[in-house]
């Protein structure tokens, strides 16, 4: 299993994608394309737990770090994620310590929290790891909670030294439609600066997304950021077959004309 804990705190500069579609060819290209993790989208995608336990087990296949997104606190689907074998769980709209402290415990086996045993899961290698090593594998889940809100960002600080979350991640374009201003106004910039100088001060990794422009992803660095996410596999798909046609039309027109 590759671990994002391991990575996130051993190197710097993480870059991963969002995973949206449902194909084993999809976590595939974002290995062979470099990429260091991955998130499988089930808060934005039509993606099935089903589905996203297969590509689980193809990215650690090929050498990324598998995260899942959940679409909601539901302590159920964040267990069922990590008995998936998921390295962790990336968690929306965490907006105060209490919520951080539920998916928080959703993660960890009694008596640091209340996830159920389960090692005859792929967490634990379907029953073939002694399970001393599977309970203690909890150890090096992922808790990755999304601030995206106002209230988020003014509990950031208490949400990182808490010792619930092991990463933030600050969801700029929920952020920023949820103040009513676009996400470089200096009214959402300045939270989201605010949660990465909260995170430094803790010792927390913190995350964030971005578009397709490498540049930007470099000045994310620079202004703190631990890791950061580019783009996503259907937007890439999109986006490059689009060009790919509008360069051949507009060869064609100029071939013609």
């Amino acid at each position: 299993m590759i671990r994002f804990l391991e990575l996130v705190h051993q190197r710097e500069g993480l870059l991963g994608t969002w995973i949206k579609l449902p194909c084993v060819e999809s976590v595939e290209l974002m290995a062979l394309a470099g990429f260091d993790f991955i998130v499988l989208d089930l808060e934005h995608s039509p993606m099935s737990l089903q589905t996203a336990s297969t590509l689980v087990a193809v990215a650690n296949g090929r050498g990324l770090a598998p995260l899942i997104r959940t679409p909601d606190h539901s302590p159920a689907v964040i267990q069922r994620c990590l008995d998936a074998g998921a390295s962790g769980v990336v968690v929306p709209h965490v907006d105060n310590p209490e919520q951080a402290a539920t998916v928080g415990r959703a993660a960890r086996f009694e008596p640091a929290g209340t996830r159920g045993v389960g090692p005859t899961s792929r967490a634990g290698d379907w029953g073939l790891s002694p399970v001393p090593e599977y309970l203690g594998s909890d150890a090096h889940a992922a808790v990755v909670a999304q601030i995206e809100s106002a209230a988020g960002v003014r509990a950031a600080a208490q949400i990182a030294s808490d010792g619930h979350a092991d990463a933030l991640f600050v969801g700029t374009a929920d952020l920023s439609v949820s103040l009513g201003r676009p996400a470089d106004h200096p009214d959402v910039t300045d939270l989201v600066q605010q949660v990465v100088d909260d995170c430094r001060g803790a010792g927390l990794p913190c995350g964030t997304a971005t578009g397709a422009d490498p540049r930007r992803a470099n000045t994310l660095f620079a202004q703190g950021f631990t890791f950061v996410m580019l783009s996503n596999d259907a937007t890439m798909l999109g986006a490059g077959a689009r060009d790919l046609v509008s360069g051949a039309r507009a060869a064609a027109a100029e071939r013609t004309g």
